[in-house]
């Protein structure tokens, strides 16, 4: 908005410096029968969104429609535009208003590419975004977040964009709940660094809705009170109505019915505010909820007794069941005692043999096989890094290329030698999962050909060394193929554990492939789903040609 009324100067200032309360204020005491009709429109359009911050979305959307009109009748597009952007966000907050979004979002659209309005066009990819995730469509909604990462260079922009990647996860496939926490977490250094503290709050009720589809309610829980401590300019009761609702239904699945009601009556308080009710509560609604809360815990309880009960009466029913039963076997056991007694003398010399056969002839293919997965796991990452290295020999950027290549072929030789004397594993049996993973990367990076990034939370502890030994041969073939096939330059390595699993997320800046035939991929992703299944685990391959990829793996842990 380019008004020059010096009316609005007060106005403007306080909205600057975001205090919208005083913004307001001053905006009342504009006489807009004697401005010219841009500064009407330009009022209505200040007026409207102070109204939307301070959750009266109701009087925003009508001030909003009355600047838009005014705008186009002045064909003053940009700011038509911007106003666009202002009633698609209050709708957001006011569904009940029946407005058509499509339209102005085509608009928007059109304006922004024939204007090659690259900012424009950004905000717009964010807004459909946001409605392919309303409409359950994951693959678009990621798409133009996906097409946001890899035509910006703001750190703001990527944060807002792996943000709205983790909600699509979160929202639209709630069992995948690691992706989402991966790229939520991904945006929290940049929007604390920026101290975007509204959405930083957002972020934080977005990780708890994942921890609270993980079951890990306490979590949930930690993650919703650092989002309500926040001071919040905008939208604060709107905002807050989402924390305390999240909060208590959290505190209802952990049975803390009393801090459930608690947040129950905040949120109500906050609801009855917003509608201009009167701000008293409801007292009667409150109770019959209390009530409610009451009965359940009341009934849980009594529920409890009566389980417990019926397990007693069974337990009796059962014992007295099998004391009969095993009398009768006794007698039964007995009278086959001494027919099986000659048997069995008969027998055992032939399965003492046939077991030496069948224990030698297995030991033999185990063996077989343990040298083959050896050869094909170690020793072919580790001669792909030697031939990153040889590629380099000569350049002027790794001059000491040959002698990088000269101490890796003695590390093979080494490797080879180890596999003749039946030894285990290389550097896994020393060093562990993380820093043979660590120590792998810094191999490749040294070639200066792609840069490996690894990232770990909570893996504090050893694991069972041939799960670590499984596990890091997947790593290492997975970053075999990104250096043989991918063509990229950058790759990440994640591993995080949880309590009771581990994920491993490995994602790479490649020309990517057709995720739907892995057998025609030719690049081993087979035998790493084998051995993952094996596990008992969990494999997700997210890939795109030209856009990269991202390999997920979810492994449970046994304790």
């Amino acid at each position: 908005m380019h008004s020059q009324n010096i009316d609005f100067e007060n106005a403007l200032s306080f909205y600057e410096i975001e205090k919208y309360q005083e913004s307001l204020n001053e905006l009342n005491k504009i006489d807009t029968l004697n401005i010219s009709d841009y500064d009407k429109a330009t009022w209505y359009f200040y007026y409207a969104d102070v109204q939307s911050i301070l959750d009266k979305h109701d009087k925003a959307y009508q001030y909003s429609r009355k600047a838009e009109q005014i705008f186009e009748s002045l064909n003053e597009r940009e700011d038509a535009i911007d106003t666009k952007f202002l009633i698609l966000s209050i709708v957001d907050h006011q569904n009940s208003l029946g407005y058509d979004e499509q339209p102005i979002i085509d608009d928007i659209l059109s304006y922004a590419v024939e204007e090659n309005d690259s900012i424009t066009l950004m905000k717009i990819y964010f807004r459909i975004g946001h409605t392919f995730t309303l409409n359950d469509n994951r693959e678009k909604a990621i798409h133009y977040y996906r097409t946001i990462l890899k035509n910006t260079n703001d750190s703001l922009n990527i944060a807002y964009a792996n943000m709205n990647v983790g909600t699509v996860y979160s929202t639209i496939t709630p069992t995948n709940q690691d992706s989402s926490l991966y790229y939520s977490k991904k945006a929290i250094t940049t929007l604390i660094k920026q101290n975007d503290l509204e959405i930083l709050a957002a972020n934080y009720n977005n990780q708890a809705e994942a921890y609270y589809y993980k079951k890990e309610y306490r979590k949930a829980i930690q993650y919703l009170l650092k989002a309500d401590s926040i001071n919040l300019n905008k939208n604060d009761k709107k905002t807050r109505i989402i924390f305390y609702e999240h909060l208590a239904k959290n505190y209802d699945s952990i049975r803390d019915y009393q801090k459930a009601m608690l947040y129950y009556r905040k949120k109500m308080k906050l609801s009855d505010s917003i509608n201009d009710l009167s701000q008293n509560l409801n007292i009667i609604d409150i109770n019959e909820k209390y009530k409610s809360v009451e009965l359940k815990a009341e009934a849980t309880k009594k529920n409890t007794q009566l389980i417990i009960s019926l397990i007693v009466l069974a337990l009796v029913i059962i014992s007295a069941y099998l004391l009969q039963k095993n009398t009768r076997k006794k007698q039964l056991l007995a009278e086959q005692a001494k027919d099986l007694e000659a048997q069995k003398v008969t027998n055992l010399l032939k399965e003492q043999e046939l077991a030496s056969i069948d224990a030698m002839i297995a030991g033999q293919e185990k063996e077989r096989q343990r040298i083959a997965e050896d050869l094909h796991d170690d020793l072919g990452g580790l001669m792909a890094t030697i031939n990153l290295h040889l590629e380099n020999i000569g350049s002027e950027n790794n001059p000491k290329a040959l002698d990088k290549t000269k101490t890796l072929l003695g590390e093979a030789y080494e490797k080879i030698r180890s596999i003749s004397h039946i030894k285990n594993a290389g550097v896994m049996a020393s060093k562990g999962l993380l820093l043979a993973v660590n120590d792998m990367a810094a191999k490749v990076n040294a070639s200066n050909q792609i840069h490996i990034e690894v990232i770990d939370y909570g893996l504090n502890e050893r694991l069972e060394n041939s799960l670590e030994l499984s596990l890091f041969r997947m790593i290492q073939e997975l970053i075999t193929n990104i250096i043989k096939h991918a063509e990229a330059t950058r790759a990440t390595i994640q591993l995080t554990q949880h309590s009771q699993d581990l994920n491993i997320i490995v994602e790479d800046n490649g020309k990517g492939f057709d995720s739907k035939n892995i057998e025609a991929t030719g690049i081993g992703l087979a035998n790493i789903e084998k051995r993952v299944i094996h596990l008992n685990g969990k494999l997700t391959i997210d890939s795109t040609l030209k856009k990269g990829t991202t390999i997920l793996i979810d492994i449970p842990l046994d304790k």
